[in-house]
């Protein structure tokens, strides 16, 4: 049906779409603030930059991507996420050879086929922050606590900030010998897909949402019972840094995160306000994954959080997103000569910069009225044939019904009279 939206994607309208204006704003606001600049990536990618990136043997290369053959006969795939098209626009665009760390964000939206549910979308949108350049654990606990002060600037609370360490290269060999010695006499108690990562990766096994998968999986090795001393000594650090942020976390032993990118750090942000699926937004250091799309050794660290969970987030927690009326203005006419001078007056106001409106449906005076109170606006400016012979129009305060006349050469300064005392 052609007036149908795909299933697992939705239409922002008026009304809606200022909630995530405000949203956008408070990005911008906070990375301007920690030093965080934009970058705008392709919405589709070559499909190898996510199945080397992200993982084959995760979920979103296995089972959700939108991918399909241009007619040039390459492999195209919808990104799924952003981090690994952000280093390859790191890469491709030799940001490794300016001064380091460098700090960007994006705002966008991915695209994964799963089960949509509250909050979760095949077309969904992501702040995302990441750091280049940078090992220190400083930069890890900084990671965390933006993310941390970003909801905090939302006004949700309740929030629980799950930490953990994933390891390293030197250290994961010797849990996955691990898990595999585990797991091996209950791979009929998994399912299709864990018995195939149990051969490449065992790890994904413990990120694994399948109830039996995650019952086999109660007692399997943890991550922190394997890490080498830089991978302990580097947790400890992350630890302490947040100790000294006053910011409170949980350790949580067997967090590992959906992709395979990831090294020592990995955090997750959970609120318990949204249903069992809780989680808001999380992130982890990639130090191996700049080599793996073909750069320089660069360490990096990250995170994305679902705006379409945030504002189910905040709904929930009963948290008001300010609005803003359609027009400041609007402008009610009587008679023929009336609707041309109040033609031009909305021109006037809005190169003054004053939303403005009027009416374009040849409705009655009484219905404009009731109409410029549908939009929200604050002022209603009314002229009619007798104020055209005065030179004034009437503005009437739709919040109090009071009334004044003015100048019609005036009206534009008196509303920049009244945003400037207001603060505009």
């Amino acid at each position: 049906m052609l007036t149908t939206r795909p299933r697992g994607t939705n239409d922002i309208l008026p009304g809606e779409v200022e909630k995530w204006h405000f949203i956008e704003g408070k990005i911008r606001g906070i990375c301007r603030e920690y030093g965080y600049a934009e970058v705008r990536t392709p919405i589709f990618e070559h499909t190898e930059l996510f199945q080397r990136g992200v993982g084959d043997t995760t979920d979103i290369v296995e089972k959700e991507m939108y991918t399909f053959i241009d007619r040039g006969k390459r492999s195209i795939t919808l990104r799924p996420e952003n981090t690994a098209p952000v280093v390859r626009a790191y890469l491709e665009e030799n940001l490794y050879a300016g001064p380091q760390p460098v700090k960007l964000y994006y705002c966008g939206p991915m695209f994964r086929y799963d089960r949509p549910q509250a909050g979760r979308f095949r077309q969904f949108h992501q702040f995302g922050a990441e750091v280049f350049g940078s090992h220190e654990p400083a930069v890890d606990a900084e990671v965390i606590a933006m993310a941390m002060d970003f909801y905090g600037r939302l006004g949700l609370k309740n929030l629980k900030l799950l930490v953990n360490s994933v390891g390293c290269p030197q250290c994961r060999p010797g849990l996955r010998q691990k898990l595999q010695d585990y797991f091996r006499p209950h791979l009929e108690n998994l399912c299709f897909n864990c018995q195939e990562r149990f051969k490449k990766n065992p790890l994904r096994i413990l990120d694994c949402k399948e109830d039996k998968c995650t019952k086999t999986g109660e007692k399997a090795p943890v991550i922190l019972d394997c890490l080498c001393q830089d991978c302990h000594q580097h947790f400890e650090e992350v630890k302490r840094h947040l100790n000294l942020l006053d910011i409170s976390f949980t350790v949580d032993r067997r967090l590992v995160r959906g992709l395979d990118y990831y090294t020592h750090t990995a955090f997750e942000i959970t609120a318990a306000d949204i249903g069992a699926q809780s989680s808001i937004g999380g992130g982890g250091r990639y130090n191996g994954l700049v080599e793996i799309c073909g750069g320089p050794p660069v360490p990096g660290i990250g995170y994305a959080l679902g705006i379409e969970r945030i504002l189910l987030a905040m709904e929930r927690q009963g948290i008001s997103i300010p609005g803003s009326a359609r027009s400041e203005v609007f402008v009610v006419t009587a008679g023929d000569q009336a609707a041309d001078a109040a033609f031009r007056l909305i021109f006037k106001l809005r190169a003054g910069g004053i939303p403005a409106d009027k009416d374009y449906l040849g409705r009655s005076l009484k219905a404009q009225m009731k109409f410029a109170g549908k939009t929200g606006a604050r002022y209603a400016i009314i002229i009619g044939e007798q104020e055209i012979k005065q030179g004034v129009v009437m503005i009437r305060d739709m919040g109090t019904g009071g009334q004044e006349a003015v100048s019609i050469d005036q009206v534009v300064q008196y509303f920049q009279n009244k945003n400037s005392r207001r603060g505009k």
